[in-house]
């Protein structure tokens, strides 16, 4: 049969008859002397297969594979048929939500509207590169929902760092209601997340989010607990110590848990350096000790100076050589 035979009986377009052809989908079985194509029977049970799996919304490459494997039934075609049509809703009500949101602030002019529009489809990119470059686009505060809502989605550090620094720049009271709430997510990725991205958009004229990070020294997910505390340490946060001790003692951030630590023995004096001593003295497991005698190291006071000079006399030898560097080096 001559393409036009086909084209009649199927249905299809010459246009995309040839369209086929080209990508190897559905090609002629022969050719007449003259070059033209010459499509037999099974060339046609096959564009009819092509055509069945495209109606049921199939994309073209994924024809091709379901095609293309033989051990494929059609439940497992089906199968792939729902999981797209799945992610495909998603997406729209992902998209439907942004807008609604949109649509509650009550834009005052075209320009809000069409630059929020532009900037969810950019984010909506399958490419990491120009989600990061519409982050960095300096967007206006109508647009926070759907960089709240992108930030808490991205899984690429980049992008994820691009999004946080344009939080900061336009976070309003729903950014900060968004990520508490999603404090709370059944995912811990999302509280991660979430926590990561208050404690990056926090400032001192953000006196809003401190309350946030100190609510969640308590919370139950350890990774939320220890970048709150990471977070608050430079702030003098003496709520945060006794979780960043623990972080020592777990061997978490140790090192960083130590430097948040000596921000607020700098502004509380002693009561770390207390602390710090108690925990040395009531645990013996040999690496803690250990992480915590290095942790007096950030702190430069008398006292920290005293437990130092106590602990060159450890039994544990590791201790007691830790203490004795530490001890030299502040003697010069």
């Amino acid at each position: 049969m001559r393409i036009g035979d086909v084209s009649r009986r199927s249905g299809v377009s010459a246009r995309m008859l040839r369209h086929y052809d080209r990508i190897g989908l559905v090609q002629p079985s022969e050719r007449t002397g003259a070059g033209y194509r010459d499509y037999g029977e099974d060339d046609l049970r096959r564009l009819l297969q092509v055509e069945a799996l495209r109606s049921l919304g199939l994309p073209l490459r994924q024809v091709g594979d379901a095609l293309s494997d033989a051990g494929a039934t059609p439940t497992d075609i089906l199968d792939r048929v729902i999981a797209g049509t799945v992610e495909t809703i998603a997406r729209e009500q992902e998209l439907l939500g942004r807008l609604r949101q949109l649509r509650e602030q009550q834009p005052d002019a075209w320009t809000d509207v069409l630059q929020t529009v532009a900037l969810l489809q950019r984010l909506g990119s399958a490419d990491a590169s120009e989600r990061q470059r519409a982050a960095l686009a300096h967007p206006a505060a109508p647009m926070a929902s759907a960089l709240t809502d992108a930030v808490l989605a991205e899984d690429d550090p980049n992008v994820a760092g691009a999004l946080q620094w344009a939080l900061a720049r336009s976070a309003d009271e729903s950014t900060v209601t968004a990520l508490r709430s999603a404090l709370d997510s059944p995912d811990g990725t999302v509280r991660q997340r979430a926590i990561t991205t208050l404690t990056k958009i926090a400032s001192p004229a953000r006196t809003d989010i401190d309350p946030l990070l100190l609510d969640a020294l308590d919370h139950a997910d350890p990774v939320v607990r220890g970048s709150a505390a990471l977070a608050l340490g430079p702030r003098g946060a003496t709520e945060a110590a006794d979780e960043l001790i623990a972080m020592i003692v777990r061997g978490t951030d140790d090192v960083e848990a130590a430097e948040s630590l000596g921000h607020i023995a700098r502004s509380h004096p002693g009561d770390i350096e207390q602390r710090l001593d108690a925990a040395l003295t009531t645990l013996a497991d040999a690496e803690a000790r250990l992480r915590l005698t290095q942790a007096l190291g950030e702190i430069e006071s008398d006292e920290a100076t005293g437990i130092l000079q106590r602990l060159t006399h450890d039994p544990d030898r590791r201790v007691q050589m830790t203490a004795r560097y530490l001890t030299s080096v502040r003697g010069h």
